[in-house]
C-alpha cells in the first residue's frame, strides 16, 4: 500500500513540474503593459521581459524613473506617464496603449504600482491616510484594469495583480492590508468573469522584500510624522516606550527583508508566459514557511503569533 502511495505522490509530482515547466511559444512581440516601473519589481520585470523579447509597455510616475529604465533597455521597450489616483491620466494611458497593440490586443497588464504608507496602529490615523493607500493600491488597480479589460481579452491575454502576504494576513494597521485584501477579492471575482473569455488572472503575493515598500527610512520618518500629531491622549495611552519598539521592529523589519527581487519577478513572468500559470503565487522564505501557514491557523493562533512580535501600548491590560 505504501508503495503504490509513494508512486501516486510521485507521479503527482512529476506532473506538476512538467506542467509547470511548459510555456506558450507564440508570445515574441506579444505586448505587456506594467504599473510602477520606476524602481523595485516593476523596473525588474520590465528589463526582464525586454530580455526575453515581449513589447513591454512601462507605466512610471517620474521622467527620471523612465529615462533610467529606458537607458537599460531595449528600443523596443516604450514607456509612458502614468498615476494611477488620476482618471484622466490613467484614460491617457489606456489610449497610448490602444494605438500600440492595435488589433493584436494587449496580451498582458501586471499592475504592480503600490504604496505601503502612511501606517501605524488605526487609531492615530485619519480618514485621508487609508484613502492615500486605497487610491493607489486598490482603486488604482481597478481603474487600470477596467481600462484595459477590452484590449486583455482580445488578445485572450493575462492579468497579474500584485497582491501581499499582508492580503493574506492583516500584520498592522493602516489602509496596506485592507488594499490587498481588496485586491485579493477583486482578483477573485475578475478570474472567475474573464475565464468565459479565455483570460487568465494571477495574483503575486509576495513576503518582505528590499523595496522602497519596505525602507526603514520612508518608514520611521512617517510614523514619526503621524506619532508628531497625535492627541495627547493616544500618546499617553501609547507612551515613548511604544515609539522606541517601532522604531527597533523596523530595523528588524528591514534585515530580514530578502534582497533577491528576481524571486517576485520570476513568478510575474511565470503567470505572463507559462501554459498553466497558478491563480496565487507565493514569493520569498517567510511568505511561503510563516505568513502563507498562518492565514490557514485558528484566529486565536494568528493573533497570538502577532501580539508576540508587536509592541505593546503603555496601558495594556
Amino acid at each position: 500500500m505504501w508503495l503504490y502511495l509513494a508512486v501516486f505522490v510521485g507521479l503527482y509530482h512529476l506532473l506538476h513540474w512538467y506542467r509547470e515547466r511548459q510555456v506558450l511559444s507564440h508570445l515574441r512581440d506579444s505586448y505587456v503593459f506594467i504599473t510602477g516601473c520606476d524602481s523595485g519589481f516593476g523596473k525588474l520585470l520590465a528589463r526582464q521581459l525586454d530580455a526575453r523579447g515581449l513589447r513591454v509597455l512601462a507605466a512610471c510616475l517620474t521622467e527620471k524613473g523612465a529615462e533610467q529604465l529606458r537607458g537599460q533597455t531595449s528600443d523596443r521597450l516604450e514607456t509612458v506617464a502614468l498615476d494611477v489616483t488620476k482618471t484622466e491620466s490613467v484614460a491617457a494611458a489606456a489610449q497610448w496603449v490602444k494605438e500600440r497593440v492595435g488589433e493584436r490586443g494587449l496580451w498582458g497588464l501586471v499592475n504592480n504600482a503600490g504604496i505601503s504608507l502612511p501606517a501605524a496602529p488605526n487609531e492615530m490615523l485619519t480618514k485621508q491616510d487609508f484613502v492615500t493607500i486605497l487610491d493607489v493600491n486598490l482603486l488604482g488597480v481597478i481603474d487600470v484594469t477596467l481600462s484595459l479589460l477590452p484590449l486583455v481579452r482580445k488578445a485572450r491575454g493575462r492579468v497579474v495583480n500584485v497582491s501581499s502576504i499582508c492580503g493574506r494576513v492583516s500584520l498592522f494597521g493602516g489602509g496596506y492590508c485592507i488594499s490587498k485584501y481588496g485586491v485579493e477579492a477583486f482578483s477573485d471575482s475578475l478570474r472567475r468573469e474573464l475565464s468565459y473569455f479565455g483570460v487568465k488572472v494571477a495574483m503575486i503575493e509576495p513576503g518582505y522584500f528590499k523595496t522602497a515598500v519596505t525602507s526603514k527610512e520612508r518608514f520611521l520618518k512617517s510614523f514619526l510624522e503621524i506619532w508628531d500629531r497625535s492627541s495627547p491622549e493616544v500618546k499617553q495611552i501609547y507612551g515613548e516606550k511604544f515609539v522606541a519598539s517601532y522604531k527597533k521592529s523596523a530595523e528588524q523589519l528591514e534585515q530580514t527583508c530578502t534582497q533577491d527581487l528576481s524571486l517576485v519577478t520570476n513568478c510575474m513572468e511565470h503567470a505572463l508566459i507559462a501554459c498553466h500559470p497558478r491563480t496565487r503565487y507565493s514569493a520569498g522564505w517567510d511568505a511561503k514557511l510563516l505568513y502563507l501557514p498562518m492565514s490557514y491557523m485558528p484566529t486565536f493562533l494568528v493573533d497570538a503569533i502577532i501580539y508576540w512580535g508587536s509592541p505593546s501600548p503603555a496601558k495594556a491590560l
